[in-house]
Formats: structure tokens, sequence, C-alpha cells
């Protein structure tokens, strides 16, 4: 038995690590696109690193683009077997996988008329809405906590992670020559105590581990409490400065943590009067699957629930959904909020605000999720005094504002927690994933501290033995 890491690999997005048994048999676990790596993405998002026709089976950890995002393309070129997820998971990839199909085609007429300009040959999409609508009759609905059968040698069981709603931590049990091998994938590892969700679930132990390590060298209690960092970016821009707050916050996960947070402040009448804006359908879509499944809610928002019917609704909550609607709020002078994806600001209506809005010191662009480097989220969280919006140059005078705090990722401790339900010496290896090379060098010897004796963190494609 061997595993390949095609995706996250050194780097966080395109997470796709592939098991490959001695029966030829091979088993996908989630296939994600690459996000946020300037130029390098359309190349790396091509180049599968295997052949989707080998692949028998794959397996979805959760719903978030960067996990499922090119399950279109895997099937495109001749992938038949069934994927596994959450019946969360399975909401939330429908929807998720038709909107980034409707981005490819819509970013690809641009392209091609700037191509058409300067002679050069069209391209085509990765992939289009009827690839996307084809590849959803091929998910499979799976409840967690249940050992289910995919093959006559492979057993999976789901532990719900607490990332995002629906998201699991995959525990693959393959038995080979008469020898079962316990393949343990953390997915994303959310927080303990989430102010929505349930906490990340202990598991059954495992022989091999790979575990996401994108805050493998942080710690988020070092920073203020989130909801009162917002609030207070709310009063300083809207009513001192008068202006608009941006805030890129991916669809699924962030925006809905930002509502919770926004109603719980209303109801604690802590909450600026100002009109806020939710402008993006793919948001407006999510919230609704959200609202769809209360069985991942902690106890707390079930107690809220008794009070108060949609956590994610309060006065002065505006859902944008046409585009001449998100039009209209650039010629708006009155101050207001505007939360739009995407969270890295890398496409969607957010990146039309951003370039509205960044050229006024009255306005703010907070950033409260993880942003690739050479994302332009990721410029604006470095300090960029510039910034290259749709081919036209800008400079950076609004305040760029962070909340390190606000985080659908487990911390290092989260992490470790995550961890204590196994005996590192049972362990035979841990792969690190989903992580950048700096920080999973770390974490690494964290997790060496910790007991876990040998701790790899593979290159992209790159191919190793278990057992």
């Amino acid at each position: 038995m061997k595993i390949a890491f095609h995706g996250a690999a050194r780097t966080v997005t395109g997470s796709k690590h592939l098991i490959s048994l001695k029966n030829g048999k091979k088993i996908l676990l989630d296939c994600g696109m690459f996000q946020g790596m300037g130029r390098e993405t359309d190349a790396m998002n091509e180049d599968f690193g295997f052949d989707a026709t080998a692949v028998t089976h794959m397996i979805l950890s959760h719903a978030h683009i960067d996990h499922t995002g090119l399950i279109p393309l895997l099937i495109k070129r001749g992938f038949k077997g069934q994927i596994y997820c959450t019946p969360a998971t399975f909401d939330l990839t429908e929807i998720l996988l038709l909107d980034s199909a409707k981005i490819q085609e819509d970013d690809t007429k641009f392209k091609n008329k700037k191509l058409k300009k300067e002679g050069k040959p069209e391209v085509a999409p990765l992939y289009s809405v009827d690839d996307a609508k084809r590849s959803i009759t091929q998910l499979k609905k799976v409840n967690y906590r249940t050992w289910f059968r995919i093959d006559d040698d492979v057993e999976v069981y789901f532990t719900d992670a607490g990332h995002i709603i629906g998201s699991a931590s995959v525990h693959v049990r393959i038995t080979e020559d008469g020898k079962t091998t316990q393949v343990s994938f953390s997915g994303d590892v959310g927080r303990y105590n989430d102010a929505i969700l349930r906490s990340p679930e202990v598991f059954p132990q495992a022989d091999y581990i790979l575990l996401e390590s994108t805050y493998g060298s942080t710690l988020h209690a070092e920073a203020a409490p989130s909801d009162d960092l917002l609030i207070k970016y709310i009063h300083d821009t809207c009513k001192v400065k008068k202006g608009k707050l941006i805030i890129p916050a991916f669809s699924v996960g962030r925006t809905q943590e930002l509502l919770y947070a926004l109603n719980r402040a209303g109801l604690e009448g802590k909450l600026p009067k100002v009109d806020i804006f939710v402008d993006s359908p793919l948001s407006i879509e999510a919230t609704d699957v959200v609202r769809h499944h209360p069985e991942v809610f902690n106890k707390t928002v079930a107690k809220l629930l008794e009070i108060d019917d949609d956590p994610f609704d309060f006065p002065g909550l505006h859902y944008i959904e046409t585009v001449d609607e998100s039009k209209a709020l650039n010629f708006r002078q009155e101050p207001c909020v505007i939360i739009s994806a995407s969270g890295m600001a890398e496409a969607g209506r957010v990146k039309h605000h951003i370039a509205n809005n960044i050229g006024d010191t009255r306005n703010t662009i907070l950033i409260v999720g993880y942003c690739e480097p050479q994302s332009l989220g990721g410029r604006l969280m470095r300090g960029a005094k510039e910034v290259s919006i749709y081919g036209t140059h800008y400079e950076v005078r609004a305040e760029v504002g962070v909340i390190r705090s606000m985080s659908a990722h487990g911390d290092y401790e989260d992490l470790s927690q995550w961890l204590s339900c196994q005996d590192p010496r049972e362990v035979k290896k841990l792969f690190l994933v989903h992580g950048e090379y700096e920080v999973q060098q770390i974490f690494r010897n964290f997790l060496i501290k910790k007991g876990f004796q040998d701790v790899e963190i593979p290159e992209r494609h790159s191919e190793i033995g278990l057992g």
C-alpha cells in the first residue's frame, strides 16, 4: 500500500491524497482546487499528477472548494466511482460546485475577449456547469460515526471535524494479506468550543495519520476576542470615520460565523446601528443550507434557537442578489458593512468592492481568515502599498485590519487536542499536509516533543509506502 500527495503538500490549498492498494485499486481523499497561487494556479489545477480513470473510490472530507473544486474535472477526465460524504457536505458541495463552474465559464469569457483582441487562441474553462451537474450525481450521503464498506477490503468511518457544517475527519480501514491498517485523514480540524459547531470528535487508533497544519505555529487565544474586535471595527469605520467596512469572507463557514456574531451582539445591545449587506448569492444559499442542518449545532446554538428562530438574521441585515444591486453599493454614500466572497479576495464581487473603496482613507478592509500569501487578501495583510486588481493598479489608502482569532481552523493546541485520543507509540508515521512549509517545520518539532517519532512533510506528487 502506498499514498501519494498531489495537493495541499507544503501549501494550504488543493487537497488531494491518493491511496494505492496492492490489488491496483485507488482511493482518493478529496479533490480540491488550488487557490491564490499566483500565475502558477491554473497550471497546478490542470495537473492532477495521476490518471483520473484509475481512481476507484473517492472520499470527501468537506465542501470547501480547496477540497472539492476539481471534482467536476476529475469526472470529466474519466472517474466513474462514487464520492462518499456526509449529508450536509452533499448539500453544500452541490451549490459550491455549480457556483465554481459558473465562475470558470465567466472568467474564461473575460479572458477570451482579451485574447481575441491580442490575436491569440481562445482557452476553455476547467469545467462547465454541465460538468458540475454530472458530478453531483456521483455523490453518496453517509452519516457520521458508522463504519461503512466501500469495497470488499475497505471500510470508512466519519467523525465530526468541527470545521464547517458537514466537515469530517476520514478514517479508512484497509485489509491486505490478512493485515488491517487504518489511515486517518484529519480533513480540516475546527476549533474546540466553536461558537456554532460541535467540537471535533475522538477517533479509533490509527496506524497512519494525515494531519492538516494551517495554523500549526499559531495560538488563536493570543489574540483579542474576535467578536469584540469585529464590533470595534464597525464602530470605528462606520461611526467614527463615516466609511465603509469591506469584509472578504468565505461563503461557507466564515459568513455564517460573522452573521451569528453580529446577531448575538445585536441581542446584547452592542451592535452599532448601521446597514449590513451580504453581497454574495452563494453566501445566501450556503446560509440557507446551514439553517436546514441544525443537527450540527452545538448546545449553545440549540439553546439560542429556543428564543431566536434564526441565529443568522437581525435588524439592519440586507441580502444582495443581483449584479445591479451589488453595483449600487459602490455609489452608496452612507456608512455600511459589506460582507462578500471570496475570503482571500481572489474572485467574486468582493474584488470590485475592494477596488472601489481601497483608495479612501475613511474605509477599512477587514481580513477575517486565512489568505494564501500571493492572493489579494494575503498581499493586503502583508502591508502592500499598491495592489493590482483586474489589471489596474490601486494605491492602498484604506485601513487594512486583520482578526486572526476568527478562524474555522484549529490552532496548534486544537490540533494537539484532536490527536490526544491517539497513542503516539502506535502511530507508525504522521504526515503533515495542508500548511505552509515554514509553519509545518515548526509544528513537526512540536509533535515530535509530543511523542510522535516519525513526522514527515511530503512534497507535491511524492509517493510513500505504508507498512
